[in-house]
């Protein structure tokens, strides 16, 4: 504590005022030594055999055409539901949608096609040839569905058992996965209500379907519960107007939702 003399004898001396501070001020120590970080409480178990492998095959051409896809189309996707209800017990879906695809590719031909960029041509396509997308160990295959346009429902269940089966053999010739004027992918069968499938060129069209489900419609009268197709149809907008997209979605639909 600094007093009334302390500061008169500071007038005298100015280093007089110094004691009393440095006494009254508190002792500093050095700052404890920082405790050391505490060890995590999982160790990851070390990588064992994992390594790159190089992509063969049926993956290594799928990687390839998806990569031009990116790299070229200009997708737009539309999705709308198909109502069920009118079918007969034990409709065959995929046939049906066979079916449903080739009445739309005739009402609106534009989907029915295939663009050369580099040339600046679009070809439309007469006949119908459905790229049927199959799932498989080895990766994802298309094949070919021919003349979906003039086969009855009983050749087209047998050409698909035929493509499916030769897919699951490895037996099927090239031709049988070449040629195809639109595509078809039947996510369904897995998981998934809607999509955005990928074009691959030339084809300017991609339409998949998904789980089917049930939703409470209004009817004259009240309320009933109806199956339900979802579909996603992407196609590429360089080739087709957003109108052409539509009215083949329509088409579609209106065919699926017909009782036969």
């Amino acid at each position: 504590v600094i007093t009334l003399a302390d500061v008169k004898a500071a007038a005298a001396d100015p280093s007089a005022l110094t004691a009393p501070v440095a006494a009254s001020a508190p002792a500093v120590t050095a700052p404890a030594a920082r405790a050391s970080a505490p060890r995590p409480a999982f160790d990851p178990p070390p990588a064992g055999n994992d390594k790159d492998e190089p992509i063969r095959g049926v993956r290594r051409n799928m990687m390839r055409s998806m990569s031009a896809a990116h790299a070229e189309v200009v997708p737009t996707t539309l999705m709308d539901d198909a109502d069920l209800n009118s079918w007969a017990p034990g409709e065959d879906i995929t046939v049906r949608t066979m079916r449903a695809l080739a009445v739309a590719a005739k009402t609106e031909p534009a989907m029915n096609a295939w663009l050369n960029a580099k040339e600046g041509t679009l070809r439309r396509h007469s006949a119908v040839h459905v790229g049927v997308a199959i799932d498989s160990n080895e990766g994802l295959f298309v094949a070919s569905l021919k003349h979906c346009d003039s086969r009855d429902g009983q050749q087209l269940r047998a050409e698909l058992n035929r493509l499916r089966d030769g897919v699951r053999s490895r037996s099927l010739p090239p031709e049988d996965l070449a040629g195809y004027t639109l595509m078809f992918s039947n996510f369904c069968v897995f998981a998934g209500k809607y999509a955005t499938p990928v074009v691959v060129p030339p084809c300017v069209c991609i339409v998949g379907t998904g789980r089917l489900y049930h939703a409470v419609v209004p009817v004259l009268g009240g309320m009933e519960t109806h199956r339900m197709m979802p579909i996603s149809l992407t196609f590429d907008h360089r080739a087709a107007t957003g109108g052409e997209a539509a009215r083949f979605l329509k088409a579609m639909i209106d065919d699926l939702q017909r009782a036969r």
